[in-house]
């Protein structure tokens, strides 16, 4: 009898033991979904990071949207995290309850880009002070202290390309003529497709100051058949290179080129390389693109968020010093584009690296300033 009682008052113990042993392992943090809130309020995971992207709008631009899905596939292969990928479409309407129906999911950080979204994706994060946030892309300094912001120096980098398209028109190039002018097409006259215009125009006033740019705005962000429309109309002025900063009515820039047998440059993304598999005769057209490095900011920006090293609550503008920015230097631009040109390209970018170049930001610019570049340059 009294082994009986022996056996039990030890069984009790060791029951009161483990039970102990289990809460302590926590340190009286509570988890949900194998993740925990890590110190610095980061989330850290215990399992798997879950990252969600949403797209105000839809994939197959080959550009600005396309750029941000590569970002999230980094995330998932090289960070091992559990993504997925929301597109919203174009109606506007849905956007807002969109966001708060993923901000009320279990996701950890929940990313998405574009001015247009800041001030609903803002206020978005404020209502959920326990997620994380990432905006890849806005020019809005203003964020809420669970979100961090990026951008990207488009001035700079449409520097550069209005540079190459300057050398290109001026040059021997099969598809250049003696006409002294260039083109461009953006989505709608904006700031932000305007910080791409001013540079441009500087880009290209840099190697000739006697040249002349075409600008025609679509009005529109997802019509290929417009961005088309007034490709051709500039290609049959006597443009011979167009720069597009469209998304995805820049399409239609690229069917134009093709047709005319004339030049363009991407943005964003490294067009050419999204194409030349589908269509090698039009890819063969793209010079370069000005480049957004989106998908590598938002890797960064996840991997800093893992290991509690992002700053939330402020913007960075990513250079050509952070390697955010860059032209598309790939085996078109350097069989179409005459070596000798592309050496005069380099001294060009490595004047922007060095700060020997200053551009003027139209982010910043009232729109008669903008207007009046425009007017200076008009064909």
């Amino acid at each position: 009898m009294k082994k009986k009682i022996l056996a039990l008052m030890l069984l009790t113990v060791m029951v009161l033991v483990t039970a102990c042993g289990s809460g302590a392992s926590n340190n009286g943090t509570s988890t949900t979904n194998g993740n925990q809130t890590a110190e610095g309020g980061e989330t850290a995971s215990a399992g798997k990071l879950k990252v969600v992207l949403i797209i105000p709008g839809t994939l197959g631009d080959k550009s600005f949207f396309d750029a941000a899905n590569n970002g999230l596939q980094k995330v998932k292969e090289e960070l091992g995290a559990e993504t997925k990928v929301v597109e919203m479409g174009a109606d506007k309407t849905k956007w807002e309850p969109t966001f708060n129906d993923i901000a009320a999911g279990d996701w950890d950080v929940i990313i998405s880009g574009g001015s247009e979204i800041t001030e609903m994706f803002n206020a978005t994060a404020e209502a959920n002070p326990d997620k994380k946030f990432i905006n890849y892309d806005t020019d809005i300094d203003e964020a809420p202290a669970n979100m961090y912001n990026m951008s990207y120096a488009t001035n700079e980098v449409s520097f550069l390309a209005g540079a190459v398209a300057a050398l290109a028109t001026q040059s021997g190039m099969p598809n250049a003529n003696k006409d002294n002018v260039i083109g461009f097409v953006g989505g709608m006259d904006i700031p932000g497709i305007n910080a791409f215009l001013v540079g441009y125009i500087q880009g290209a006033q840099y190697v000739d100051p006697s040249v002349k740019v075409a600008v025609s705005y679509a009005g529109d962000f997802v019509n290929p058949a417009k961005g088309k429309e007034l490709s051709l109309i500039q290609y049959n002025s006597g443009v011979d290179v167009i720069f597009n900063v469209a998304g995805g009515t820049g399409l239609g820039i690229f069917d134009a080129a093709k047709e005319k047998k004339k030049y363009a440059i991407g943005v964003d993304s490294d067009q050419a390389a999204l194409i030349k598999d589908t269509d090698a005769e039009k890819a063969n057209l793209i010079i370069t693109s000005a480049i957004k490095k989106i998908d590598m900011a938002i890797l960064g920006a996840v991997k800093k968020l893992q290991n509690g090293t992002l700053e939330m609550g402020k913007r960075d503008v990513l250079s050509f010093v952070d390697d955010g920015i860059g032209i598309a230097e790939n085996d078109i631009y350097k069989n179409v584009l005459p070596a000798d040109l592309q050496a005069k390209a380099d001294e060009v970018k490595q004047k922007l690296i060095n700060k020997e170049i200053k551009v003027d930001n139209a982010m910043g610019m009232e729109t008669s300033e903008v207007e009046a570049i425009r007017n200076a340059v008009k064909p």
